[in-house]
């Protein structure tokens, strides 16, 4: 006789036993996961101000029916990691958004560098409470200071643990705080982050940010980001030739090499900066682009005349990001710049500056116009030894910072391209004000160009038409069939771009050894005895 469905399956009550785990027990092994405590109903009289929105506790999650707002700040190093983090939020079925007010979870990547970036951060933490959304919390922030008062019961993923940021956003929307904060060891040896062949949503299709190596080998009194970055781990370099081949194949056609300081790498595995650069330079297609990360200037000294010639290459951007901080040196009176484009960064009323320290600054920047001047006031990190010394007077420092800013704002330093002056460039992105698109030239200087309608991921020539403080103005002067195609088919905001086919750029000299070797020189004493605390 045939058996009923009722018969065969019995109660549904029968199928959860009084020996089944609780969802408690179920956690019991987790440890880094809190378990939403359970609530009970209280009656309170309704208060005329609201602070928070309740947040809706679900007891599953399914990924495709949840929408995930993402905001990062700070470097490079951070939006690879966000871009890592939407990669895997992707591929596990979350639905990303722009809109934060149609997203259930917020995931917000800090940076610790300065103190408005971390208030900025804590203020968009209480937008998320008050706005009734789920908070995941990641970056340096939490990872140098994950013991804040603003950050106690909240979910972390820290800098290492990013390829588990789907395990904590589904454990966030049931209610739980998960903390991942551990470093991260592959047999025992501490390595540089998660694996650089994990999928990715990028925020430019056409750019891909490696980062190359974790941490640093500096000790500067002024620096929170050791406190999260730790100490150097470099990836192994066929590792990242490897990512770089594979996001070329993906339709990338610039890469950035990201790390706390470039000039450090490989020291700690046998290798080097120079080596990892001519290996990869083997893999980067004609036409397309590589541009290097910031490099403090100790680390450099020993491979001048390597770096000279790979700063010189075709697809290299003739480009460095060198933080002087400061130009009290009678050596920088020296330094000459010729053919590349360096960022420096200055700092302003570090302790201890006296006026004259600051009117060397002062001159250092009128005497060689830096076409990108980062100025920023001193912030005292909380825990950093620089804390601790005595402060330059407030108005001082304003004082000094103004004067500064208007020194930078009085030159223009693309007056030295004549009107119709030729140049080639790589076209990646779209200006702030959306009316333009951006392409570089082989110094990194921006020049933008009238929006055609499939010019994204071309290499161009161009006649500079004017300029402004922080960019020239173009016009193409071939025809679209000559057009060079610097990546396979890849959707840019609803553009399409093609494969490759290109011709080597224009070569460039040795004189980058000059440079590098008189600023890394001129730089080191300076940089290394009013900064460094070994």
């Amino acid at each position: 006789m045939e058996e009923s469905c009722q018969d065969f399956l019995g109660d549904i009550e029968d199928l959860i036993s009084p020996e089944d785990p609780s969802p408690k027990d179920r956690y019991a092994n987790k440890k880094d996961i809190t378990v939403r405590a359970k609530r009970t109903k209280v009656f309170r009289a309704p208060t005329k101000e609201t602070t928070a929105v309740e947040k809706p506790v679900l007891d599953s999650v399914i990924p495709e029916t949840q929408h995930i707002y993402m905001k990062t700040w700070g470097c490079a190093h951070n939006t690879s990691d966000t871009e890592y983090m939407a990669g895997q939020l992707a591929q596990y079925g979350y639905n990303l958004t722009k809109d934060k007010n149609a997203a259930d979870l917020w995931v917000l990547n800090s940076c610790t560098v300065k103190n408005p970036s971390e208030d900025t951060f804590r203020n968009e933490i209480e937008a998320a409470h008050r706005a009734g959304k789920h908070v995941v919390v990641a970056g340096c922030v939490p990872q140098a200071a994950p013991r804040s008062d603003y950050l106690k019961g909240m979910s972390v993923v820290g800098v290492q643990q990013i390829d588990r940021v789907a395990e904590v956003v589904e454990e966030t929307l049931k209610g739980h705080s998960v903390r991942l904060l551990q470093a991260k060891k592959v047999d025992g040896r501490k390595v540089a982050g998660p694996e650089l062949s994990l999928p990715k949503v990028r925020k430019n299709p056409l750019i891909e940010v490696i980062p190359i190596n974790s941490g640093c080998l500096n000790a500067c009194t002024y620096c929170k980001t050791k406190f999260a970055r730790a100490d150097l781990v470099s990836y192994p370099v066929q590792e990242i030739v490897d990512r770089a081949v594979q996001v070329f194949q993906e339709g990338v056609c610039e890469i950035w090499l990201t790390s706390e300081d470039t000039g450090t790498y490989g020291r700690d595995i046998g290798s080097s900066l120079p080596e990892l650069l001519w290996q990869l330079l083997e893999v980067i297609p004609e036409g397309c682009m590589m541009r290097l990360g910031m490099t403090n200037p100790p680390y450099i000294l020993e491979h001048l005349e390597e770096m000279a010639k790979v700063l010189s290459h075709p697809r290299v951007y003739s480009f460095l990001h060198i933080p002087v901080q400061s130009g009290s040196d009678t050596i920088l009176g020296e330094m000459k710049l010729p053919g590349i484009t360096i960022a420096t960064d200055i700092i302003c009323g570090f302790p201890g500056e006296t006026e004259a320290d600051f009117e060397d600054t002062v001159a250092l920047c009128k005497r060689y116009e830096f076409p990108s001047l980062f100025i920023n006031q001193f912030f005292p990190r909380p825990g950093t030894p620089a804390a601790k010394m005595e402060r330059v007077p407030a108005n001082v420092v304003k004082t000094r910072t103004k004067r500064l800013t208007e020194l930078f704002h009085s030159y223009e330093p693309y007056q030295k391209y004549p009107v119709n002056s030729k140049q080639t460039v790589l076209v990646t992105e779209i200006s702030h004000d959306q009316k333009h698109y951006v392409g570089h030239n082989k110094f990194y200087e921006q020049i933008l160009l009238p929006m055609h309608s499939n010019l994204l991921g071309k290499q161009v020539e161009v006649a500079v038409t004017g300029c402004t403080k922080f960019s020239m103005f173009g016009k193409i002067v071939q025809a679209e069939q000559e057009w060079v195609n610097c990546s396979k088919p890849v959707a840019v905001n609803n553009i399409l771009t093609k494969p490759i086919e290109v011709t080597e750029g224009a070569k460039y000299g040795s004189m980058f050894a000059f440079f590098v070797l008189s600023c890394s020189l001129a730089i080191v004493s300076k940089y290394i005895f009013m900064y460094f605390d070994f």
